[in-house]
């Protein structure tokens, strides 16, 4: 596949929208996983401070000395209930270890009171014995009649059922938002598969045509958004058409025309296989000659006008002086000129001023058919002028000839290929009715108007092409 091509629609509308579910899914998993555990926290350290209470409500006062009452059923009653290790202190007045593990972890500083019970209790976390634990620190008051103050109670367990719990809600959570995504997913595709369907059908249609059928394709076949592309094939259809409709005249044109003079051409070899008499062969060959300079002629201008119409739009444009190529064509063509005994002359301006953006081989051609034109139509002893100049907001080329002249009824008609206009066959039998054709198909390319009139005096045909001023840099 070619370097950023668009690639496959159905695989970007897939990529589009399950991708960015899948993104939020996956968010949201992470947001309720974070809720989950978070209440599971709530409800462990509630349980662990009723634990904590339980203890404290068995820390009395006894002879002057806090003493705790704490019998290992209870204990074991906390495991119970937990399903994890529990670990316990309780600190008297003094700060010294009344019962329980001495070496507990002790409240670190800066851990603020929590505000979801009315208790004075702290919860942390510590590592016990190589494990994490969580430790809820109670404040329990204490007293009788001889003395009163404030206890410490701390009771720790190990995370593991907090954690076991913290595993199966975050597989409970990822096994649903699967489940969902994989739904999704599969609505998703139907429904891509749904959209995508009438393009099927219009490609099915597109595939299952002849070669030949180049009809309209109805944009009903398709959505509204697309069907701006449906109207759009319409219109190259069209223009195929077109182009093939032009294809098939010039074909049938081209052939009828050189069936012409190879046909005298074959007429003349065998006339001149039957000849004895040299003055006679000799004449003859002369007459073959000429055919073969008509046929060489009207071969070279159909190709010219073939690569015109089917491939002179890539021509690559760049500023072109017509004075400097209007000299050239003078001096190509000036050996026809004198021998017909025409008077071939050149008015040219300043270079820079007639200067226009083209394609400097076609726009050649353009003048050489001109003025050659000029020369085979203008009989013997007559004139032509090439004028270039800059003139009428552009560059203006004028050809002007003493030939017959076009009658203005057939101005629209001398450009359509093969041709002839009226009066103009006498003057030149081996024309081929394309010159002006070319002329003006090599205008219409480079923006420029073809214009024909009678030359000055009135009589003789002028022709005029005004090309658009060049865009200053």
């Amino acid at each position: 596949m070619r370097a950023g091509a668009p690639g496959s629609l159905r695989q970007q509308l897939l990529r589009w929208l399950i991708l960015p579910l899948v993104a939020l899914v996956a968010l949201n998993a992470v947001s309720l996983y974070g809720d989950a555990v978070e209440v599971a926290d709530v409800a462990y350290d509630r349980s662990l401070l009723s634990s904590t209470r339980a203890l404290a409500e068995r820390v009395t006062v006894k002879d002057g000395k806090v003493v705790a009452n704490v019998p290992y059923v209870a204990l074991d009653s906390f495991e119970t209930d937990t399903l994890g290790r529990i670990y316990y202190k309780v600190t008297g007045l003094q700060g010294e270890t009344v019962s329980g593990y001495d070496d507990l972890p002790p409240v670190p500083k800066g851990v603020p009171r929590s505000d979801l019970y009315p208790a004075l209790v702290r919860f942390y976390h510590a590592s016990y014995n190589g494990e994490p634990v969580r430790i809820a620190a109670l404040l329990q008051p204490v007293y009788d009649d001889s003395m009163r103050g404030i206890a410490l109670i701390q009771v720790g367990e190990t995370l593991d059922a907090r954690q076991a719990l913290s595993r199966r809600i975050l597989l409970n959570t990822l096994l649903r938002q699967a489940l969902m995504v994989l739904a999704v997913a599969t609505l998703v595709w139907f429904a891509v598969r749904l959209v995508l369907r009438p393009l099927m059908r219009l490609k099915q249609a597109v595939e299952t045509r002849p070669l030949s059928d180049l009809s309209d394709l109805d944009p009903a076949l398709v959505h509204k958004e697309v069907r701006p592309l449906v109207t759009a094939m319409n219109g190259t259809m069209a223009r195929m058409q077109g182009l093939i409709a032009s294809q098939r005249r010039f074909i049938a044109d081209a052939s009828h025309q050189l069936r012409t003079p190879l046909a005298v051409l074959k007429t003349q070899a065998e006339l001149a296989l039957r000849e004895n008499d040299p003055v006679a062969l000799r004449a003859i060959v002369g007459a073959i000659a000429g055919t073969t300079d008509n046929a060489i002629h009207l071969a070279n201008r159909l190709l010219t006008l073939a690569r015109i119409e089917h491939g002179g739009g890539s021509a690559s444009m760049a500023p072109v002086s017509l004075a400097a190529l209007a000299g050239q064509v003078g001096l190509e063509l000036a050996v026809p000129a004198v021998q017909k005994d025409i008077d071939l002359a050149l008015e040219a301006g300043d270079d820079d001023a007639a200067v226009v953006v083209g394609n400097e081989l076609l726009l050649h051609e353009l003048l050489a058919n001109l003025v050659d034109n000029a020369i085979r139509y203008t009989p013997a002893g007559g004139s032509v002028l090439l004028r270039v100049g800059a003139g009428e907001g552009g560059v203006v080329l004028e050809v002007s000839d003493t030939g017959p002249g076009i009658a203005e009824a057939e101005h629209d008609k001398v450009f359509m290929p093969f041709y002839r206009a009226q009066g103009t066959l006498e003057a030149n039998p081996g024309g081929t009715g394309l010159g002006l054709a070319i002329a003006r198909d090599i205008a219409v390319m480079h923006g420029a108007s073809l214009v024909l009139g009678a030359a000055e005096g009135g009589r003789g045909l002028k022709v005029r092409v005004l090309f658009p001023a060049r865009a200053e840099s």
